[in-house]
């Protein structure tokens, strides 16, 4: 049995299919190149990222694939699931040996499992974009907070620059501590290692809210309570279009802190 030990990236997963395919020898598991392998493997090949090599793979997938299917192999890469990187191994490698498009081939076992968690992956970032609410701090920057079950925020800061354009923001995932900071001009990533601005429910401190944020978030409170008709609540249905691990974070749910 042979094990390739990468660096756990996505590029380092393309550079170990350009590898595979130069060496003919093919993985039945990746590891962390920090793993310690089990004895019952061959000797394990280290593959060393390469921008080059991975290049080539991803072009190469961009020539076989539909728009959706290619630009669904990285949203897959960000579902962190367990084992997702040797079923996108053996997804990608289908793509390339195969004569026709594979996509669709929901017969196969990795086709459905890829399927599966793409679906999953998308339709969190649809919530995400759903349910982000931005809180004004005092030097005009829209700043939100957000923990989505997969790490959807690459996907949906195209998005965002679209719709906020003539805004500086931020989006922060509480969970991965890592966000994207636009300053109407371009998006770069940020991280907090030291105190951070806001608490573990992503209410921004007191005293760096602008002058209007607190006022504002207590009218939007009070609008979302008075247009609830307590006749037709729906608790169920409520949790399925408004998934509860949002809540923490949604200013309609808070109690106003004034």
């Amino acid at each position: 049995m042979q094990v390739f030990l990468y660096d756990k990236t996505f590029e380092g997963l393309l550079t170990a299919i350009f590898d595979a395919y130069s060496r003919r020898s093919f993985p039945d598991k990746l590891l962390d190149e920090k793993e310690a392998v089990p004895s019952l493997f061959e000797e394990p090949y280290i593959v060393c990222t390469e921008e080059m090599k991975a290049d080539r793979v991803w072009n190469g997938l961009g020539k076989r694939l539909s728009r959706t299917a290619f630009h669904g192999i990285f949203a897959v890469w960000l579902s962190e699931q367990p084992g997702v990187d040797i079923l996108l191994f053996r997804y990608i490698c289908k793509v390339i040996d195969s004569t026709k498009p594979v996509e669709l081939n929901f017969g196969d076992p990795d086709i459905l499992a890829y399927s599966k968690i793409l679906k999953k992956v998308v339709q969190e970032s649809h919530y995400v974009m759903q349910f982000l609410r931005f809180q004004q701090t005092k030097d005009g920057v829209y700043f939100a907070a957000v923990e989505p079950l997969y790490n959807v925020l690459p996907l949906v800061i195209s998005h965002l620059e679209d719709r906020f354009a003539s805004q500086s923001w931020m989006v922060y995932d509480m969970k991965r501590e890592y966000g994207f900071y636009y300053d109407k001009q371009s998006v770069s990533e940020v991280s907090f290692s030291s105190e951070k601005a806001f608490g573990e429910d992503g209410n921004l401190k007191a005293d760096l809210m602008s002058e209007d944020e607190q006022l504002i978030q207590r009218v939007w409170q009070t609008y979302f309570k008075s247009i609830a008709i307590e006749a037709r609540r729906n608790p169920r249905l409520h949790r399925q279009n408004m998934p509860r691990r949002f809540w923490k974070y949604l200013i309609e749910k808070k109690e106003f802190r004034g």
